[in-house]
């Protein structure tokens, strides 16, 4: 129904995108910009595009019985978002690790997450957290953890224009609450690059 409402509202974010050309001073008809507004709405409508998936579902395909107690790590997941204080683009890499207890879930399941709630307006700090608490609601691990670096183009382009600043969050859950160890465990994983050529 969501979805149906969005494509029937396609003419009038058109519409949208070419009064706000011609508040920016230019001519919306001008052949540079004749296609801007569909281009806008299709780039944004992708940008923003949940698929209507519920994270749950999307993590209940890959859940396996868990096979050991080590720490699991997926690294390195690329993802791009929207501020959602300003509309432009945030982007950067995602980090999770879980502890099994018994269950333990496919590795590209974790990417598909981060994408889930990255594609709408968000905030970096919310992403995080998103992504924790619904691993954990899914495998109920001994513990989770989620650590985001990202540049902001709100804060590259506007504002203090700093373009080498990163935001660092993290979300930890479980034994990654209290136990350092854990943590450092994780924190060297991260670095490790030997034999990937990375």
């Amino acid at each position: 129904m969501a979805d149906q409402k969005r494509n029937d509202d396609m003419d009038g974010a058109r519409d949208a995108v070419r009064k706000l050309l011609s508040w920016m001073g230019d001519d919306p008809d001008r052949p540079g910009l004749a296609a801007t507004p569909d281009r806008v709405v299709r780039s944004l409508a992708r940008l923003t595009d949940r698929d209507g998936t519920d994270p749950e579902d999307l993590l209940s395909k890959g859940v396996f019985p868990a096979e050991g107690s080590g720490l699991v790590l997926i690294r390195d997941v690329e993802f791009y978002s929207l501020c959602e204080h300003h509309l432009l683009p945030f982007f950067g890499r995602c980090h999770v690790a879980y502890l099994p207890a018994e269950s333990i879930i496919g590795f590209s399941r974790i990417p598909r997450l981060v994408n889930h709630f990255a594609r709408r307006l968000q905030v970096q700090e919310r992403l995080t957290r998103q992504v924790a608490e619904t691993l954990e609601a899914a495998i109920q691990p001994q513990g989770v953890a989620c650590v985001v670096e990202a540049f902001h183009l709100c804060m590259a382009m506007r504002g203090v224009e700093k373009q080498q600043a990163v935001a660092v969050t993290s979300s930890y859950r479980g034994v990654f609450e209290t136990d350092t160890e854990r943590r450092r465990e994780m924190g060297d994983l991260m670095k490790t690059r030997a034999g990937l050529g990375l």
